[in-house]
């Protein structure tokens, strides 16, 4: 049985002879360089496929170059980011451990210059409460600690001792609403109570209307308490105001920053009363 050929309409058949004739016609004839028509429009063709295969190449290349290259540039940075910040965490520990040997420096110096015993002690804790303002250090009766002994640093007066503990101590500090120390201005020697205000100021009461006292004078301890010893600083004076009775109203404002203390000296022995004080 014979095979049917698929029969091709007159147009087709007579493109398709045209088509034929005209590749072996290019494959005969020949341009100006000796090249075959039909080679030089292969070539042409394929190297225009070849241009373009080699662009995309080149620019997948190019942009796989440039994410490589990107991620290399995020991992420097990330590196160096670490390490800036590593520098910084350093230098703020170098910076507090500087002002902490300046502090203890000037501890050291205060104890050097004074007359009676003190002992060394660093607060471990503040006090929760709001209404009261204390502090805890790490001495206590072990260490000779008792109620009543005076706090102070290289600022001044810090406060009292209030419940000493075997091993650490609550401190009553200055500026709590129910403290209070026997005071005088230092220029005039008014004498006055100082005791805890609003926030960290002090109030001086009891100084008579008549004194003799400014805005700026240094007001210190007067010694008349039975527990702070004489001529330590409390502070500057803030404001004076006239009450309106025999009392002027003196805002006194505490040469301690009682919110940066980091050591402190517990005074043990109050020296011995100088007859020319």
């Amino acid at each position: 049985m014979a095979l049917s050929l698929p029969r091709l309409r007159p147009g087709y058949l007579f493109l398709v002879v045209v088509l034929a004739h005209v590749i072996l016609i290019s494959a005969q004839v020949n341009v100006r360089s000796g090249v075959p028509v039909l080679e030089a429009a292969t070539f042409g063709f394929f190297s225009e496929v070849q241009r373009g295969a080699s662009s995309i190449v080149d620019g997948v290349r190019n942009l796989w170059g440039g994410y490589v290259a990107l991620r290399s540039v995020r991992a420097e940075n990330e590196s160096l980011r670490l390490q800036l910040a590593d520098t910084e965490v350093q230098l703020q520990e170098e910076r507090a451990l500087a002002q902490r040997t300046r502090a203890l420096e000037q501890l050291l110096s205060l104890r050097e210059s004074f007359g009676f015993e003190t002992m060394a002690a660093q607060i471990i804790a503040a006090g929760a409460a709001p209404d009261f303002r204390t502090v805890t250090i790490d001495r206590g009766k072990q260490d000779g600690v008792a109620a009543d002994m005076a706090v102070i640093t290289a600022g001044g007066v810090v406060g009292r001792v209030m419940v000493p503990g075997e091993r650490a101590s609550k401190v009553q500090l200055l500026v709590d609403h129910n403290a209070a120390a026997g005071a005088l201005i230092e220029r005039s020697r008014a004498q006055g109570v100082v005791v805890g205000y609003a926030g960290d100021l002090l109030r001086m009461d009891y100084v008579s209307e008549v004194s003799d006292v400014v805005v700026g004078d240094t007001v210190v301890t007067a010694g008349i308490d039975g527990i702070y010893p004489k001529g330590f600083v409390i502070g500057r004076v803030e404001s004076v105001e006239k009450s309106g009775g025999a009392y002027r109203q003196i805002l006194v404002k505490p040469s301690v920053d009682f919110s940066s203390i980091e050591d402190v000296l517990v005074v043990k022995t109050e020296p011995p009363e100088d007859p020319k004080r």
